[in-house]
């Protein structure tokens, strides 16, 4: 028998972040407590900023009885010489009875101590302030809080309560508060509790109350609110779906209004206004003709009388006033004060590597090294000469960081760099080094946008370089998932910049000249950190990627070349042929020393095809390729004559001097091979 299930936890206003952080580890963890309490069914988790509710149409309103079998050790083993042992004691504790009302059981030819317990399932009813309790208490929403004389704490004071069964309330209390039959809706609309009579009007008497309950439907709302307002007024709102998602969590009853704001705040760099508006205010952007408008949209949760908004409308826009005339007042202060650097001396970046000052220092020393490596490319690109490049480096690298001490990216920090490209462009500073500020943290994240040059690629470079070395040369190493100075999004963007560039980067090379700028540290374990990354970054065949590693390829950019040309090959389908003749290629390699000379005796050849086979991988390593996958497709080629080979003579010749001279012609093809990858380690 199923009965609907109604839960709804009444809140004060919860925090839009935590919840949507563990959103769906709370469906999740009610799930699990279902399958726990032998409750399994189909339900619905449903949030407003004041409830969390569930839903079940259909739950079982009684436990599956239970049936347990454990069987324990044999006889023998449980009883000697009419005495209980251990092992039979233990059994019987197991089970929660006494020795004597063990059970026996044949099994495997042995009679076996045996218990059956037969637990009849409990009513649903009793069980769901466990349950409750249990659910609550694994959301994880990090800060809690405690209220009144309560010792136990939740993100936000419970204030109601309703389990409902049918229609019937089930007996229950958590956080002091019991379940009644009562729910809240708008506080605008009536502050008072509001009597549920029957649990299948629950939505419509919210909905009356100004509450829409389903967050799929106040996005939905909100989205085509946007769409009318788009229409009206010829404008585009920014969509950004994290603020969409936090706004549909702090609203009960969504609309979106359209406001303006002076245009004079205008002068501002437009990110400054949108910081100002999404993070203080929660106001989405709109631009006209692609260029951000002196409009915003707020989605408000009010409900004026008579559905007048104007004073909703023009409250928002007297909020938005003062934020934005601190940002200009701010903007034109630091204009007036120029990029300056004074104070970073003062900020002390990590314990073990000095201020910010020192690693500037440090920064400039490694963009000039990497300068030094591109600068050709950088010539070709920017049109500038060697001597020109290196001052507007040194440049670009002593005023990257000054933004850091503005007033601007003091009340905004996700604004640094992009504070200093503006300041530097108005202080007339050259395109590289503007542009270089705006791009130094580039790429921001995975898939994120890449500096738009070789010149600013080596600004951002030296930058998570020097963080990378110097953390770890301190001891700061990410261990497991932990990684809380981002390393391993530093290494991502190094890779993905030097492959875009098409940048020579050994990384043996570069880390061993870069090591005199740090203290004494496992270089190793940093070249394999950063190798590992790479395993990671790349799309293809793992064993293809592990294959080019276990070349010993050290260069980055060389890596990823030769895994995008054999993993192109090996993902054709007639690959699956070839690898069995690679394979064994490698397997008769195993007892040749490759760093040995690997001398082959053309006099010592017997058969037809050894001279054919030679003669083919000898032309073949000859030729010059435009590309590895020009050059492995070459190499692969070999098949049909290894074939042949394989087929027509006895590698292992009782003539030792033969047997060598076989080998090292196998061998020097594996050989070659492992010069891009190691193709015993590839697997389709």
């Amino acid at each position: 028998m199923t009965k609907a299930l109604l839960i709804e936890i009444g809140v004060e206003e919860l925090p839009a972040i935590p919840l949507l952080k563990i959103v769906k580890n709370i469906e999740k963890s009610w799930k699990d407590l279902l399958v726990e309490y032998r409750l399994e069914s189909e339900f619905e988790f449903i949030y407003t900023p004041r409830r969390l509710v569930l839903r079940h149409t259909a739950i079982p309103t009684k436990q599956a009885d239970n049936t347990t079998e454990l069987v324990g050790p044999p006889l023998m083993a449980a009883v000697r010489d009419g005495v209980v042992t251990k092992a039979g004691e233990g059994f019987a504790r197991k089970c929660g009875v006494s020795f004597e009302a063990l059970g026996r059981i044949e099994k495997k030819g042995k009679e076996c101590l045996y218990y059956k317990q037969e637990q009849a399932g409990s009513e649903t009813v009793t069980l769901l302030e466990e349950m409750l309790t249990k659910w609550l208490g694994s959301m994880a929403f990090g800060k809690m809080m405690r209220w009144g004389s309560r010792t136990d704490e939740f993100i936000r004071p419970i204030r109601w309560l309703q389990v409902r069964m049918d229609n019937d309330s089930v007996d229950v209390e958590l956080f002091g508060i019991k379940s009644d039959t009562k729910t809240y809706v708008h506080r605008m609309v009536n502050f008072d509790a509001v009597e549920v009579a029957d649990v299948a009007e629950y939505e419509n008497i919210l909905a009356k109350g100004e509450v829409s309950l389903y967050p799929k439907n106040r996005e939905a709302k909100i989205l085509a609110e946007f769409d009318e307002l788009e229409k009206e007024h010829s404008i585009v709102i920014e969509r950004d779906l994290d603020l969409l998602a936090e706004i549909v969590a702090i609203t009960e009853n969504p609309k979106s209004l359209l406001g303006t704001f002076d245009e004079l705040f205008i002068e501002l760099p437009p990110e400054a206004i949108i910081a100002s508006m999404k993070e203080h205010q929660r106001y989405f952007p709109v631009f006209e003709k692609d260029t951000l408008s002196n409009k915003f949209v707020v989605v408000s949760n009010a409900v004026p009388d008579n559905g007048d908004y104007s004073k909703v409308v023009a409250g928002n826009e007297r909020v938005l006033k003062p934020r934005l005339a601190d940002g200009l007042f701010f903007y034109r202060n630091d204009l007036k004060r120029g990029l300056l650097t004074d104070g970073l001396e003062k900020i002390t970046f990590m314990d073990g590597l000095g201020t910010l000052t020192d690693k500037i220092d440090r920064e400039s020393k490694i963009a000039a090294k990497l300068l030094d490596l591109y600068m050709e490319q950088v010539k070709t690109e920017t049109g500038k000469n060697e001597a020109e490049l290196k001052e507007l480096m040194a440049e670009t690298i002593s005023l990257a960081k000054a933004d850091l001490t503005s007033e601007m990216v003091y009340e905004f920090t996700e604004l640094q760099g992009l504070m200093g490209y503006y300041y530097a462009k108005a202080l007339g500073k050259d395109e590289v080094v503007y542009t270089a500020i705006k791009e130094q943290y580039f790429p921001l994240g995975e898939g994120a946008e890449l500096p738009s040059s070789t010149f600013s690629a080596i600004v951002a470079m030296s930058i998570k370089l020097d963080t990378l070395i110097g953390l770890f040369s301190v001891g700061k190493i990410p261990s497991g998932s932990k990684d809380p100075f981002a390393l391993r999004r530093a290494v991502n963007g190094i890779v993905r910049m030097v492959i875009n560039y098409d940048l020579a980067f050994n990384l043996s090379e570069i880390v061993n000249v870069l090591n005199e700028l740090y203290a004494d540290y496992e270089t190793v374990q940093l070249i394999e950190f950063i190798l590992e990354r790479i395993k990671k970054s790349l799309v293809a065949n793992p064993s293809v990627i592990a294959a080019v590693l276990g070349s010993g390829e050290l260069d980055v950019n060389e890596i990823a070349k030769k895994v995008s040309a054999l993993n192109s090959i090996v993902s054709q389908e007639s690959f699956k042929e070839q690898l069995s003749t690679f394979k064994r290629v490698a397997n008769i390699s195993k007892e040749v020393n490759l760093d040995a000379d690997l001398k082959v005796d053309r006099a010592l050849f017997s058969e037809n095809i050894e001279s054919t086979l030679y003669d083919d991988y000898t032309g073949t390593m000859a030729q010059s390729y435009a590309s590895y996958e020009e050059q492995l497709t070459a190499m692969f080629a070999l098949k049909s004559k290894l074939d042949t080979y394989f087929d027509d003579v006895m590698v292992n010749a009782e003539d030792e001097a033969v047997k060598t001279n076989r080998k090292n012609t196998v061998a020097s093809i594996y050989k070659s091979f492992k010069e891009i990858a190691d193709i015993q380690e590839i697997t389709i």
